[in-house]
């Protein structure tokens, strides 16, 4: 997807330089009426006047102060505001249009799970007006973009979804463009995914995908060479998936495409579908590890002995996270003694313990055979839970979980570490219960804002309220007085279980104002078009290029936390293979990142392989926290923002490990 980083910079080369807009001073690098509407987008048009800025900004003449008025309208998610989008449409530049495309979708996340809104129009006018323009648009970018908003509508009607579905079929089916192409299959991989639930996708929607997904060499049209876009492919599998319409050439015929990614979701198809006997195996042999590590998982689902010998086999690959996953799976095989054989004596083996980098087979090994060999497991785990690294007794925690043994979950739940204290306390929660809610009230007075919450949690339903409702009351009230925006999550536990005692706390007090708005003029011309390069100790560096365009508050509060150290030491704290990885927490947790939250700035950019994402738990609660997408995960789109995509390095990032030290994050104007 780099090719969308030209025309990203040419848009913010005109945002920054390009001609003032009315009222402008002479001079100033951004216009005043667009600085306006960027902290108007930063403070979510929380004033009276804001509307009047953004619907002001839509309607003008200049396309990048309307671009960022359409956007900022768009994140409001405000179904009531579609009408004033929709007038965008017909702007005379197609970047526009699309922009305006988008931001009607976005906009109508407002009614997702909701009546129509006062004032809104009606959703299926939309839609009739967005098919009305995808039939009379002319710029297959446009197009794509009208195609993504239609397939992700908040439909409420089955009528509407038909509509839709037809539109996108009948687009993608006779796209000669690879931008009608990949917007046609963008809008039909989001509407499968979010209808699933409600409705099967139709049969002409169904073959659409499986041309797209290159099953047939030749549609007959002499399609076959633009059937090759590795995109496409991978969004039209990810919906046959989803629908479960699988068979075997599919699979068979996905499994040796040219693509990796594709490959990948071949491996999920065949174990998901059970099609395509043999393609797992051929999987485990694939020279890419994402595929091998798909196949690998594929074989999940099975505990005989040919799946245990898969999975000892695996736990010698030269990769380190396919070695972990096949450890994992190894907690099934208890009866096979090659896997409990290798387990115990990569248990034992803690010759690594101290290495930053040389902890995870352990780890890994000590929790899986808790699950295999209980007995053998129990011998083991007392070194792990008195190892100096505190990872190590986290994954002793949850192996004590498995065994049940509640002395050591007792003892880890007064650990120094607050993560520890989490996974004994979770771990104690479903041994013990509420025989041990004095532990839970202990950890209440606790600083981490994991170790409360997982108490609070853990607290709900106790019958000693005596004891439990003054320590919860006292919880609450500190994090209400420290009013940390990053804490809501833990209040938020804290006030549940007080609720369900009977003894619901006082209202919080209002949040605190926000911070004075970063948004400035210079930085914004030092971070037109910024790289950031970031070193991960012992084992290298990447560089990404930040979207100071698509994304400017987050691009300036990302560069203003590096610049100033922040992330020097932290660590990357979840490593999903095949998925994401995550870092910037001070605590090496979800629930603990930087006081004041961020604002979401979801725009056009997906989730592909290499994009980095603001880390959030609800809208607006970006906490300095990132992730890395390591494959296409296109249902993060418009739900996460994306402020960088990787430009070299992407073998490293592969090889990042749980607990891997960031060294530094150096920002290149």
């Amino acid at each position: 997807m780099l090719q969308r980083t030209l025309p990203v910079v040419a848009v913010l080369g005109a945002f920054i330089a390009g001609p003032p807009d009315a009222g402008a001073q002479p001079g100033a690098v951004v216009p005043p009426t667009r600085l306006a509407i960027l902290q108007v987008d930063e403070r979510r048009a929380a004033r009276p006047a804001d509307l009047i800025t953004l619907r002001a900004g839509v309607r003008s003449r200049d396309p990048q102060t309307a671009i960022l008025a359409i956007r900022a309208v768009g994140r409001l998610e405000r179904p009531a505001l579609i009408a004033d989008l929709l007038p965008a449409l017909r702007f005379a530049l197609p970047e526009v249009r699309a922009e305006a495309a988008n931001a009607i979708g976005q906009a109508a996340q407002g009614w997702s799970g909701t009546p129509r809104p006062s004032g809104a129009p009606d959703l299926g006018s939309v839609l009739t007006t967005l098919i009305v323009q995808l039939d009379d648009e002319e710029e297959a970018s446009v197009r794509a973009a009208l195609c993504e908003t239609i397939g992700r509508l908040p439909y409420q009607s089955d009528d509407d979804v038909a509509r839709g579905e037809a539109a996108l079929v009948a687009l993608a089916g006779e796209a000669e463009d690879v931008a009608d192409r990949l917007g046609g299959t963008k809008g039909l991989e989001a509407l499968v995914r979010r209808q699933h639930d409600r409705r099967a996708p139709g049969v002409a929607a169904v073959d659409t995908l499986r041309t797209l997904a290159g099953i047939d060499e030749d549609d007959g049209n002499g399609h076959a060479d633009l059937l090759r876009d590795a995109r496409v492919r991978r969004l039209a599998l990810e919906a046959l998936i989803i629908a479960g319409a699988l068979d075997e050439p599919l699979v068979v015929h996905a499994a040796t495409d040219p693509d990796p990614q594709v490959r990948r979701l071949a491996m999920r198809a065949a174990a998901a579908s059970g099609k395509g006997t043999g393609v797992l195996a051929r999987g485990l042999q694939d020279s890419t590890p994402m595929v091998r590590l798909e196949a690998l998982k594929g074989f999940s689902g099975r505990r005989d002995d040919g799946a245990c010998d898969t999975f000892v086999a695996a736990a010698a690959d030269v990769e380190v996270p396919i070695v972990l996953a096949a450890l994992d799976q190894l907690a099934v095989c208890s009866g096979h003694a090659a896997s409990v054989t290798l387990l115990e004596s990569t248990a034992n083996d803690r010759s690594g313990a101290g290495s930053a980098r040389g902890w995870h087979r352990a780890a890994h090994a000590i929790a899986a055979l808790a699950g295999a060999a209980p007995e053998r497991a129990a011998a083991a785990l007392g070194q792990f839970a008195a190892s100096p690294r505190w990872q190590l007794r986290v994954y002793s925690a949850r192996a004590a979980a498995t065994l049940g043994n509640r002395q050591l979950l007792e003892t880890l739940a007064t650990d120094v570490h607050d993560n520890v204290v989490e996974a004994a306390i979770e771990g104690l929660a479903k041994v013990a219960g509420h025989e041990q809610d004095a532990l839970y009230i202990k950890a209440l007075s606790r600083t981490g804002y994991q170790a409360i919450r997982a108490a609070a949690l853990a607290l709900d339903g106790t019958p000693g309220t005596d004891d439990a409702v003054p320590a919860l009351r006292a919880a609450w009230t500190r994090l209400a007085e420290e009013n940390r925006a990053n804490s809501s999550d833990t209040r938020a536990a804290v006030r549940a279980t007080l609720t369900r005692l009977g003894a619901p706390p006082p209202a919080a007090k209002p949040a605190p104002p926000a911070a004075d708005s970063a948004l400035s003029t210079g930085e914004l011309r030092r971070l037109a078009a910024p790289r950031a390069r970031v070193t991960i100790r012992d084992l290298g560096a990447f560089e990404v290029a930040l979207f100071t365009s698509e994304a400017p508050l987050t691009v300036l509060r990302f560069a203003s936390l590096s610049e100033s150290g922040y992330y020097n030491g932290l660590t990357f704290h979840r490593v999903v293979p095949n998925f994401v990885i995550q870092g910037g927490s001070p605590s090496a947790n979800e629930y603990v990142g930087t006081s004041e939250f961020m604002r979401d700035e979801v725009g056009l950019w997906p989730h592909v392989r290499g994009a980095l994402g603001l880390s959030t738990r609800g809208r607006d609660t970006g906490d300095g926290q990132f992730f890395i997408d390591l494959v296409d995960n296109p249902r993060f789109d418009h739900e996460y923002t994306v402020f960088a995509q990787v430009l070299n390095g992407i073998e490293v990032i592969d090889r990042i490990l749980e607990g891997d030290v960031i060294e530094r994050i150096e920002i290149i104007p």
